[in-house]
């Protein structure tokens, strides 16, 4: 492994740190957005072209994308977000304001390296912005850009738009943040940031066809409610459908009427009070299967510490497994690949979603590269630490343990207890339930095997123990 690009903090006015987002390698050109600095950056071998967001307005411009929205097609790539242009700042209080703020979509044509801007939107509100562009998805049956816009409070929903620019069309006007191509649809999410629902739009005449989510124990495998389901990214592999949340994944064929491909729960670094996500990571299809990111720290409320349960980790789907094959520090922004290797771009701090600004992106940001051969190593040492204050007799957990020879969990616990196991894999179509046994826990330490284990495991306690402990080693 080795780090090809490092940012340090430097001037970027926003909310603590954005990072370095919409890593695209196409036809010999490498791009990449680097928030909140809004630079967006070719590299084509030894040649490096930065882009500040001029030709959306004059400097200095902040933002630029923090969600991966990008895709290429033939001899151009297209990148959308949004950008503040210029950036506005109270010299009273330090609080952003939005006057500038922009949604965008830019194009960068290889043949002529150029940018040139294709479309932008704002509302020129203080405190309110227009629908951040999250998600670009060509359409080749219409030759269009499907755009996904939840993140604002204007303008939001999924919308066409002409490759030579223009303007938008809106085609639904549930607001969806991330979505991918499945069969002849594009799929994306209702609920906004949340995962609500399924929205298919019919590439060809773009109907739209909505599906909502029962998100009570019936959809999940383990049996347990689903909760605060941030949208981190969806993709598709073996003719199914995922959407890779906080707190698990969904997967199933929404264009099926069949009970056994209805759109199913699977718990995954599920710890409630800790903020583990995919939230702002995209998913990447590799080998067939499918290569996404669940960040330790993605985003916090206001500038609280938040707990670290385990580090961020990538995740690399081949039903029926699901197995960690890296792990890293505070969180994973983007993945690509180049040739035979694997891009990663991490940051060491989080968004921290807070209206008054930070003068510097605060956070260092790397892009890695390492050998595309790590999805089929052996997963990495890794250990978590826990608090089950917030748990109560909630499911929590689904650790994925495939490839690991050694598990184990200690519990310190504060009174005699029960801890039930659920465990269950990416079966399709999958398993009506997961697999459940009970352990005794008794006042004081109890350690628990859990090597017997090959899918993922999830936990619940019979009594609540707001004081217990749980750690967990992986190697």
């Amino acid at each position: 492994m080795k780090s090809l690009w490092r940012f340090t903090p430097r001037l970027g006015p926003e909310w603590g740190s954005g990072g370095i987002f919409g890593l695209r390698y196409h036809k010999g050109a490498l791009y990449f957005n680097l928030a909140f600095e809004a630079e967006a950056h070719f590299i084509r071998g030894d040649d490096v072209k930065v882009y500040d967001y001029s030709l959306v307005g004059p400097g200095p411009a902040s933002g630029g994308d923090t969600y991966n929205a990008v895709c290429a097609v033939d001899d151009r790539i297209f990148f959308a977000g949004w950008v503040h242009a210029p950036a506005v700042i109270s010299r009273e209080d330090g609080i952003l304001h939005f006057y500038n703020k922009y949604s965008h979509v830019h194009c960068y044509d290889l043949n002529e390296d150029r940018v040139s801007l294709l479309w932008k939107e704002g509302i020129g509100h203080k405190m309110e912005w227009a629908g951040e562009v999250s998600e670009v998805i060509y359409n080749d049956l219409n030759q269009e850009l499907l755009l996904a816009r939840a993140d604002g409070h204007r303008s939001l929903g999924i919308f066409g738009l002409s490759p030579s620019g223009g303007q938008v069309k809106q085609l639904s006007e549930a607001p969806g943040l991330h979505g991918t191509m499945f069969m002849d649809h594009a799929a994306f999410n209702t609920g906004g940031v949340f995962m609500n629902g399924i929205q298919l739009i019919d590439l060809n005449n773009h109907g739209v066809k909505k599906t909502e989510l029962d998100l009570s124990g019936g959809i999940s495998l383990d049996g347990g409610a689903v909760a605060a389901t941030f949208v981190g990214s969806m993709s598709s592999t073996v003719g199914r459908l995922f959407s890779f949340v906080r707190g698990g994944v969904f997967f199933g064929d929404p264009l099926s009427n069949a009970e056994e491909d209805r759109l199913r729960f699977v718990r995954l670094f599920d710890f409630p009070g800790y903020q583990c996500s995919p939230y702002r990571a995209n998913s990447l299809p590799v080998g067939g299967g499918i290569l996404t990111a669940y960040s330790s720290l993605p985003d916090v409320l206001g500038y609280e510490h938040q707990p670290i349960a385990m580090p961020s980790v990538l995740v690399y789907v081949t039903p029926p497994s699901v197995r960690v094959v890296g792990a890293f520090g505070c969180r994973i922004t983007s993945l690509e690949t180049m040739s035979s290797d694997l891009l990663v771009a991490t940051n060491t701090m989080p968004n921290v979603s807070n209206y008054k600004t930070t003068a510097l992106d605060t956070g260092h940001r790397d892009i890695m590269s390492m050998s595309l051969d790590v999805i089929n190593k052996r997963p990495p040492t890794m250990d978590l630490a826990l608090s089950a204050r917030d748990f109560g007799t909630s499911h929590w957990g689904g650790i994925p343990l495939c490839g690991y020879r050694e598990a184990s969990m200690i519990v310190q616990s504060s009174r005699d207890n029960t801890i039930e196991s659920f465990e269950y894999d990416l079966s399709v179509p999958p398993a009506s339930a997961a697999w459940k046994e009970s352990f005794r826990l008794t006042r004081g330490k109890t350690k628990l095997d859990l090597s017997s284990f090959r899918g993922i495991v999830s936990f619940r306690l019979s009594q609540p123990d707001p004081s217990a402990r749980v750690s967990i080693r992986l190697g």
